[in-house]
């Protein structure tokens, strides 16, 4: 704990957690997505708009079947920033799909 005399102390832990839920994210979630939609259509899409290097489409572990959303990652917060506003409501292997910011955690 750090604390100026009658100030209120705070804990480290606290103050670096509290930093982090305000810095931006460089993964995207995207849903909506046709059933069809591949990893490396995804990735396709998606790397018109930075250099994207993970990219993960969630799929049923029993029949193997899309769920229909997944994950993307770029190198760069910059880059997810540009691909989240560009690629929003676009239409994507005939499905307009949603992006957003990943949730941390």
């Amino acid at each position: 704990m750090f604390s100026w005399g009658s100030r209120v102390a705070i804990p480290i832990g606290k103050l670096l957690n509290q930093s982090a839920a305000f810095s931006t994210c460089s993964k995207l979630f995207v849903g909506g997505l046709s059933y069809d939609t591949n990893e490396i259509a995804l990735r396709d899409a998606f790397s018109q708009h930075g250099d994207v290097v993970e990219v993960k489409v969630i799929c049923h572990p029993v029949t193997g079947r899309s769920k229909g959303y997944g994950f993307i990652k770029f190198s760069s917060e910059t880059e997810a920033a540009a691909a989240l506003e560009k690629m929003s409501d676009e239409l994507l292997d005939g499905r307009n799909i949603r992006v957003q910011y990943a949730n941390h955690g």
